[in-house]
């Protein structure tokens, strides 16, 4: 999923007007749900046609690289992020981050959008779907979230080495301590009405468009300076809590994920494997 988002931004077009995919997970005897096989074929409206292959336990290095994107083009092609000639030499970067250190540039990047409030600071649109890392965060930042039946949740990062340092800033106000310790332990998946009782969703419904227009109604009958200063209080802990943690989250954050642990788990869920530290079975 993540790898075909990747090269729809790449294409610039917007998104498809039609997509057939087709796929499932084989080679595993597992409780995974992720397939490691999928094709993705969209159409845009101009008539470009996009193909993405995911091909999980059985392939073969392209590029150099055994998961990512590659991108051809008339004078060079791209591996993931590093750009090549022609001749397949590597041309350097000629906007690098400020401070040399891409992953804390991101990072703060989504910090400061969260702690603004401001959707254009985040290169992104919102989706639906499954939540996962950072769109955890992104729903614990919302004052109100509503999601529908077919909704799931995980805190995956303590099982690629890392942990949910940034998106921490946002849930730990809206679940409880016994949830929070849970789900940032073990990483298992919980639904909608799980993520409603511990706090981390407003409401799971069958119907969400249903709940959403009735909150539209109430907050139309709402004053903009009552909103504004209930807003600010309904926040105060979360606001404090980014003044207080999030530089200090934001270096955690990077700093796990060059370890060589996270690029291990990171590299065992792109190559759909157990890492090295979960016991043979």
């Amino acid at each position: 999923m993540h790898y075909t988002d990747i090269a729809n931004w790449a294409l610039g077009k917007g998104l498809p007007v039609h997509i057939a995919s087709q796929g499932g997970r084989y080679g595993y005897a597992d409780s995974a749900e992720t397939p490691n096989v999928q094709t993705t074929t969209a159409t845009f409206a101009d008539g470009t046609l996009f193909t993405c292959e995911i091909r999980g336990r059985y392939s073969n290095d392209e590029g150099g690289s055994k998961g990512g994107n590659l991108f051809y083009g008339a004078n060079g092609y791209a591996v993931d992020a590093i750009c090549y000639d022609a001749d397949g030499k590597e041309i350097p970067d000629e906007n690098p981050p400020p401070n040399g250190d891409a992953v804390l540039l991101h990072l703060a990047n989504f910090r400061d959008a969260v702690r603004t409030r401001n959707r254009a600071a985040v290169p992104a649109q919102p989706i639906d779907g499954h939540v996962r890392a950072g769109g955890l965060g992104l729903v614990g930042a919302c004052d109100l979230a509503v999601v529908g039946p077919a909704a799931t949740f995980a805190f995956t990062e303590s099982r690629l080495g890392l942990a949910p340092a940034i998106i921490s800033l946002t849930v730990r106000s809206r679940l409880s301590d016994r949830a929070l310790s849970r789900y940032f332990l073990t990483g298992e998946t919980f639904g909608p009405a799980e993520a409603e009782r511990m706090g981390l969703v407003t409401k799971a419904t069958d119907d969400p468009s249903l709940i959403v227009d009735d909150l539209l109604v109430a907050l139309k009958g709402c004053s903009p300076q009552g909103l504004a200063e209930s807003k600010r209080l309904a926040n105060r802990d979360l606001l404090v809590a980014f003044d207080r943690d999030a530089a200090g989250l934001t270096k955690l954050s990077a700093r796990l994920f060059a370890s060589d642990e996270a690029q291990e788990g990171i590299a065992a869920f792109r190559e759909r494997r157990p890492p090295r530290w979960v016991p043979p079975t």
